[in-house]
Formats: structure tokens, sequence, C-alpha cells
């Protein structure tokens, strides 16, 4: 669906972006969303022109299933204190959206001075939950993918762009 080398050139553009966003930090905390950001968290830091401390939360609301349970837990916390800072959450796909609305509710009532979210893929038509992350990779339709950190049943994270899952009866 989407070659490494298109991620790449788009990560390059967003990045510029969020430098400018955040050109008056000392120091972007990148919250990274577990599993599936880290090969995009990892790009996008890479790219970043401005100071930055990663961390991470795990937020769970899959398991290995393919549909959303809608119940999103909380399986890593992140370790720093974001209160008075500038704070950039990272997720690989926004689905349903219960999860970044979730984790983005939970780090705002820790008063970070800004926050704001960019999501690698973004599938719009199986939106549940009012949310839209600040930056969008690249918006996509309702298939199942995988690549680039992303997985199904802890498979195929490894593969360097997206694509879509092919099951036998297609």
């Amino acid at each position: 669906m989407i070659s490494a080398k298109t991620i790449a050139a788009r990560i390059e553009d967003l990045s510029r972006e969020i430098s400018q966003e955040f050109s008056d930090t000392d120091k972007l905390v990148v919250v990274g969303l577990l599993r599936g950001s880290f090969v995009f968290i990892a790009d996008l830091v890479r790219e970043l022109d401005m100071p930055v401390e990663v961390d991470f939360l795990e937020a769970s609301s899959y398991g290995n299933a393919m549909e959303s349970s809608r119940e999103v837990r909380i399986l890593k916390d992140i370790r720093g204190q974001i209160e008075g800072r500038d704070v950039l959450v990272v997720e690989d796909i926004v689905d349903t959206g219960h999860t970044l609305t979730h984790v983005k509710h939970l780090l705002e009532s820790r008063n970070p001075r800004k926050l704001k979210t960019i999501a690698l893929l973004d599938k719009p038509t199986r939106r549940e939950a009012d949310i839209r992350g600040d930056w969008i990779g690249f918006e996509i339709p309702d298939e199942f993918v995988v690549g680039y950190g992303i997985d199904f049943a802890q498979r195929n994270r490894n593969l360097p762009y997206i694509g879509k899952v092919r099951f036998t009866d297609e």
C-alpha cells in the first residue's frame, strides 16, 4: 500500500512541520504508543531538528484480535513527568479512535504545556470517537494493514513498508 520510500519522504515533511510547531520549546517529550509506533517514532525523532526526550506508553484495545475491543487498558505508563512540558504523542494508526482519545485525556490530566498528536495512518471511516491526529502521515481505507511496526498477532512488524493483509479466502 505504501512504500518505504514514500513513508520516509512523508516523515521528512511531518518533521519540518512539527519542528516549526514546537520551535519555542527547550525539549520536546515524544511519547510513543507501544508497540506499533516504535519504528515510526525512531525515524521521526531522527528527523526532528530540536532536542527531544523519548518516553513510551503501552495501551491495548486489540490483543491478537482484528477488531478493537473498545476497552482501552494502560499496560505501561510513561516514566517521566510532563507537567508544564511540550508533548507529542506518536501513534501508529488511528482506527476507532478510542485508544488515542483515552491516552490524550490521560496525558492532558497531567497538565502539559502543549499536547499534540501524530499518527502514521488514519482510517477515518472506522472512527467512533471524535478525534483526529494533529498530524497524519497517510489516510487509508478500511483495510487491515501490517508493516513498519504494525503487526497482526505479533507478525510482520519488520516489513519496511505498509502492506494490506490478505487472507486465503480473498
